[in-house]
């Protein structure tokens, strides 16, 4: 179907819009966001009239000093774009693969704006040398920069486009869209522009999606509308990204957050615990949490699970035992942030010391999303359900005996302060030939731009073999950097400040979530995420893997080892841009 090519003049119209009309884009201020927002809703009107996709709009300014008229207008155009002459006539009708290339110059009668619903790029490019436009090809140019128009022109007011910008055009991009407040300026570029990304889909829109502070409402933008029924503030003021969630957020990713304090909590004498799974967390599928806190001699009792046990201490020092499958036996004490572990099957016990008064604190981790802290297996449970002829056989003692074991189990109970670990008995068999705990608290973490990460494994710990971990900091401002875990789901902790998540689930599926000190996350393997810190303190953290080695692929180190024209190719990044990439796993980004 033809196409017309042909200009129109507003200037009359928008110099009633605002007191300030710029002379060229080099004159552009933020207070001049408005303007140029309706002069691309007038673009945009123009454009559907001629029922133009919004993957083929594109619009720009020219660029000063070769301007064809001496006030600010805006290039509309669709891609790809027929080339123009200098002074042809007002209407100027194309072949049948020509597009629309409309100027928005002085019009007395603009289209009427009602609002604007779409996103709009706009970018300026700096002058190059005088040289480098002299001749006729290159008096007019133009370039498609992440799917922007760059044109400039010394001669007609009409458009040429071309395929390139001469290599010593830089540019500059003026980001605006109808939800935005400010402009976006970004730092020119030294190197070759970008192609655009692709034809048939439009770029994304650079429109911040910052956490909402303040008065919070569902609105985001355009979208949304204010709360009119009754809600709960408390829970509201944590989760701003679910109130009002970003509008790169789209499909659907089930929940993969989980605050310890609604779980349900079981109060015994001594302490308490509770417990998170996949009746909580439906997407925790692989593993599974507990908190657990026992005063200053308070026992956990001897017990075993048909799962590994994983532990990071909080607050306070615990001393543990167990007995492996050989007779061997162990005894220790860790402190605030050491870990334990305990492979299934193998029995144990935990007990707070006088070390603080107050007694401990900490996280189990458990390899099996179903599982229960009630499912355990414990020894007063156990032997109230043996026949007590069978226990003066098994244990060689009378009846009289067995007349103070429980008739139901203890679970948490309080009882006298451990004495210190070399006072444990010893065992004809030796001790376990694997230590049961790890010192992770004296491991030196690796300092990062933006925080810091220490890793546990079996390279240093050899008998968690089915447990990873890494416990990282993230200073304000800064992010955990975009990344996913190849074969593992992570289960993470957060342990200090608040940070928020977005999970990307494919089929163009994401989700983000809040997180503050307390709370659980979870991401199946392969999802793709980042953790940002969105407080004024330090986020710290805990990643787990059911895996015996630590694994992550991060977004920025594989696009830096991939052939840059190819990036290029995909995302529309400057060359410059791709080759500054780290070729090394930054992990932490300040």
């Amino acid at each position: 179907m033809d196409s017309l090519c042909y200009g129109r003049t507003v200037t009359s119209w928008l110099s009633k819009i605002t007191v300030h009309l710029p002379a060229s884009v080099k004159e552009l201020r933020n207070s001049d966001i408005n303007l140029v927002r309706k002069m691309s809703a007038i673009g945009h009107k123009l454009l559907d009239v001629h029922k133009v996709p919004s993957s083929t709009r594109r619009m720009g300014f020219h660029i000063p000093p070769y301007n064809s008229v001496n006030h600010l207008h805006l290039h509309v155009l669709e891609v790809p774009i027929t080339k123009v002459s200098a002074g042809s006539p007002k209407l100027a009708k194309q072949s049948k693969y020509s597009k629309v290339a409309d100027v928005i110059h002085d019009a007395k009668n603009p289209p009427k704006i009602e609002h604007l619903n779409s996103t709009v790029q706009v970018a300026v490019a700096a002058p190059a040398a005088s040289s480098a436009l002299s001749s006729p090809e290159s008096s007019v140019a133009s370039s498609v920069v992440s799917g922007t128009i760059v044109a400039s022109s010394g001669v007609s007011s009409a458009v040429t486009a071309s395929s390139v910008v001469p290599s010593s055009v830089t540019t500059s991009s003026i980001v605006l869209s109808s939800s935005v407040a400010s402009t976006i300026v970004q730092e020119p570029s030294s190197t070759v522009i970008a192609a655009e990304p692709s034809a048939t889909v439009p770029v994304i829109s650079l429109d911040p999606n910052e956490p909402l502070i303040g008065d919070l409402q569902p609105i985001r933008g355009t979208l949304g509308a204010p709360l009119l029924g009754p809600t709960d503030p408390e829970i509201v003021e944590q989760n701003p990204d679910l109130l009002a969630p970003p509008t790169t957020d789209h499909g659907s990713i089930d929940n993969a957050k989980w605050p310890f304090s609604l779980s349900h909590n079981r109060l015994q004498t001594g302490g308490w615990a509770r417990n998170q799974n996949i009746g909580q967390m439906p997407l925790a599928t692989q593993l599974a949490g507990v908190n657990m806190r026992l005063e200053a001699g308070a026992v956990r009792e001897l017990h075993w699970h048909s799962t590994s046990e994983w532990a990071y201490v909080l607050k306070g020092k615990t001393q543990v035992t167990s007995v492996d499958t050989e007779g061997r036996n162990f005894i220790s004490t860790v402190g605030p942030g050491d870990i334990w572990f305990f492979p299934p099957g193998i029995p144990h016990s935990l007990q707070g010391t006088g070390d603080d008064p107050e007694g401990t604190e900490f996280i189990l981790v458990f390899d099996d999303g179903a599982f229960s802290e009630d499912a355990t297996f414990l020894v007063t449970d156990w032997l109230s359900h043996v026949p007590v002829e069978v226990l003066e056989k098994n244990l060689r003692v009378n009846a009289s005996a067995l007349a103070g074991i429980p008739a139901e189990e203890l679970y948490i109970f309080p009882a006298a302060l451990p004495g210190p670990d070399s006072s444990g008995v010893v065992s004809p068999q030796g001790v376990v030939p694997q230590s049961f705990t790890f010192p992770f608290s004296q491991v030196n973490a690796t300092q990062l731009s933006g925080g810091s990460v220490k890793v546990v494994d079996t390279s240093t710990f050899p008998v968690a073999v089915t447990t990873s971990a890494a416990e990282v900091v993230v200073n304000p401002g800064a992010i955990r950097e975009l990344h996913w875990h190849p074969t593992q789901d992570e289960w993470s902790f957060f342990i200090e400040g608040t940070g928020r998540m977005t999970i990307f689930g494919s089929q163009s599926n994401a989700r983000t979530f809040d997180y503050q000190a307390g709370d659980i996350g979870y991401v199946p393997a392969t999802f793709g995420h980042y953790v940002e810190n969105t407080g004024n303190t330090t986020l710290r953290f805990l990643e787990i893997f059911k895996s015996d080695k630590f694994q992550d692929v991060s977004l920025a180190q594989w696009l830096a080892l991939t052939p840059p024209k190819l990036v290029q190719e995909h995302l529309g990044l400057p060359l410059d841009v791709i080759n500054r990439l780290s070729k090394t796993k930054e992990t932490v980004i300040g």
